[in-house]
């Protein structure tokens, strides 16, 4: 693994391990632990299919403490054939009420097996980083913007004009989105622009664009007097990639 990239966790470990610190002596909230599961048709990740075209088990799990949340999350094909599953580890640090930074480590095993959790080299790793930044609107103007970059790991990598490797793409999205009384709206922007001319490609797309167009409704379904079934429904497209997905969900 590439000495800057250890040097850089090893930073931000301590910063966190700090800032994780300080919140434990200056706040009296208790610690959250949150753990849940959503059942979804099928697993749409920013415009993308990613799912192997199979209903998704995504379980996940995080816990909170003052402003810093370390989490688990991850989408399992149904589907056997299916050949992407999904295993991440994020971190968030909430800066503000509205605004929070996040790390995840994005990870893809496979279900033979034949995967090294621990391989972070550059060349090799199915490992992806990225950091983002979000803001969650307020209640006068529910509007919300999410920028994420990948920096590390298995990104589309970037080409010399002689075909030879020059790095990553250090692929980058971007969302707004806005939230009416009955469901909310999204507009998702690949920001990164790979030259097809040699040979490369995009993670998000092959130029910029928007990805990610859609809105999503949530309800209740009553089913017990104590236990209400929460129901989500996104009709999801991909103006780039000319797709189109009607999703359901049911989160337990």
């Amino acid at each position: 693994m590439n000495k800057k990239i250890i040097l850089f966790l090893m930073i931000l470990l301590l910063s966190l391990t700090a800032i994780y610190a300080q919140e434990s002596q200056n706040t009296k909230k208790k610690d959250t632990l949150t753990i849940g599961v959503d059942l979804m048709s099928r697993y749409i990740f920013r415009g993308t299919e990613l799912g192997g075209a199979s209903p998704s088990i995504q379980p996940n799990l995080a816990y909170t403490r003052g402003k810093f949340t370390v989490g688990l999350w991850g989408a399992y094909a149904i589907n056997q054939t299916a050949a992407s599953q999904e295993a991440d580890i994020y971190a968030t640090y909430a800066v503000s009420e509205k605004i929070s930074i996040t790390l995840t480590d994005y990870f893809f095993p496979t279900d033979d097996g034949n995967y090294k959790y621990f391989d972070y080299d550059k060349l090799t790793t199915v490992h992806l980083l990225e950091a983002s930044i979000s803001y969650s609107g307020t209640k006068k103007l529910p509007l919300s913007f999410l920028v994420a970059t990948n920096f590390y790991g298995s990104d589309p990598i970037r080409l010399n004009e002689d075909g030879t490797r020059k790095g990553i793409q250090y692929s980058s999205y971007a969302e707004l989105g806005y939230s009416f009384k009955r469901f909310d709206a999204f507009i998702g922007f690949n920001l990164t622009k790979p030259n097809e001319n040699i040979g490369e490609s995009g993670f998000y797309g092959d130029t910029f664009g928007v990805v990610n167009l859609g809105i999503t409704a949530a309800r209740k379904v009553k089913i017990t007097n104590t236990f209400d079934l929460p129901l989500t429904f996104s009709l999801i497209t991909n103006p780039q990639a000319q797709k189109i997905f009607f999703v359901f969900g049911i989160s337990l």
